[in-house]
């Protein structure tokens, strides 16, 4: 049976949106400029058969993005502006980094780590397996990082995963790509005279999502069970739902103070009190859903009632993105 226009709609949103917020790290869309951002804007109408190209779109645009670094406290800063936020920490035990970044971008990421002290990078941890996590993987592990991830991310990386939102098949890893470290549950690392404490929540945006706390200074790395600002995307293909990111976020405040300071996936550092009002709104978003959709309203109606109103001034970051969210938020209720 042919596709309708409305799932080809919502594919085609999927797709656009999910891969702006991949590559775009802190920035909205009207900050960003250059290739990165011609490359994602001018595919607004782009076919689902060109998702694919769309990534390697954003995957050569990387070689031009501009890397920022934030330092925070305890010797950790935040890089952003190649896929999503990395988090680094520096000490006489060699550099750790919380996610890789895009590939295109490591001449960037060179020097933005250099600027953080002479120290080779030795462990990286991944929050999840999305490539705008994970595309920086195999050439940290050739330049001496030892990787940790879920048992999830492993499986993911080593075989073809296909994402149906985003209309793209993902061949298999390269094996330096793959974590040799992995875990099927919380497990903590001591490292540079800290303890960083993972945790693993289950199935949430992915199947393999976990956060880092950097016990001493206080800072958690959320991953994408965050974003900071803006509508998040949802991987249902392998294993998100809306629950689940809700269930995630709720774990998240139970581990954190007022004082904590939180990097999202995409989107500034934060603190408690915005990620309070992101488990929020996808709460309030997801009972207006399932209302409607208990009313035997249609996706497209459902849609066109703008259950995300109250908060698109604040989370829509771009025109389709409130409309994106919303046929996420349908799909797991």
């Amino acid at each position: 049976m042919p596709r309708t226009r409305s799932s080809d709609r919502s594919r085609r949103e999927f797709c656009v949106t999910c891969l702006r917020y991949s590559a775009f790290g802190w920035a909205t869309v009207s900050a960003v400029r250059g290739g990165l951002a011609s490359s994602i804007l001018s595919a607004q109408t782009a076919a689902p058969a060109q998702a694919a190209s769309l990534v390697e779109r954003v995957r050569a645009s990387a070689a031009t993005a501009k890397i920022a670094v934030h330092a925070l406290r305890g010797n950790i800063s935040v890089l952003s502006g190649s896929g999503g936020n990395i988090a680094v920490l520096t000490g006489r035990d060699g550099k750790v980094l919380v996610d890789a970044g895009l590939t295109g971008s490591r001449p960037q990421i060179t020097e933005a780590l250099a600027t953080l002290g002479p120290a080779p990078v030795k462990h990286l941890v991944n929050t999840h397996w999305h490539f705008d996590h994970t595309d920086g993987n195999a050439w940290l592990h050739t330049a001496g990082a030892k990787i940790s991830a879920h048992e999830n991310v492993r499986k993911r990386m080593s075989q073809a995963q296909r994402v149906d939102a985003w209309g793209v098949t993902f061949p298999p890893a390269p094996a330096d790509a793959l974590p040799a470290d992995v875990f099927p549950a919380d497990r903590t690392l001591d490292v540079n005279g800290t303890r960083l404490a993972i945790k693993y929540y289950g199935p949430c945006h992915t199947d393999g999502d976990v956060s880092v706390t950097f016990a001493d200074a206080d800072i958690l790395h959320a991953g994408d069970t965050w974003w900071n600002g803006m509508y998040p995307f949802i991987d249902y293909s392998t294993g998100g739902s809306i629950n689940g990111m809700i269930r995630a976020a709720g774990v998240t405040l139970g581990l954190v103070t007022e004082k904590t300071q939180i990097v999202p996936g995409h989107g500034p550092v934060g603190d408690r009190a915005q990620l309070a009002q992101f488990r929020d709104m996808l709460v309030t978003v997801r009972d207006k859903v399932a209302a409607l959709k208990k009313e035997g309203r249609t996706l497209d109606e459902i849609v066109a009632a703008k259950p995300t109103a109250a908060f698109d001034a604040k989370w829509s970051r771009s025109p389709d993105a409130a409309d994106t969210f919303t046929r996420l938020v349908h799909q797991g209720v």
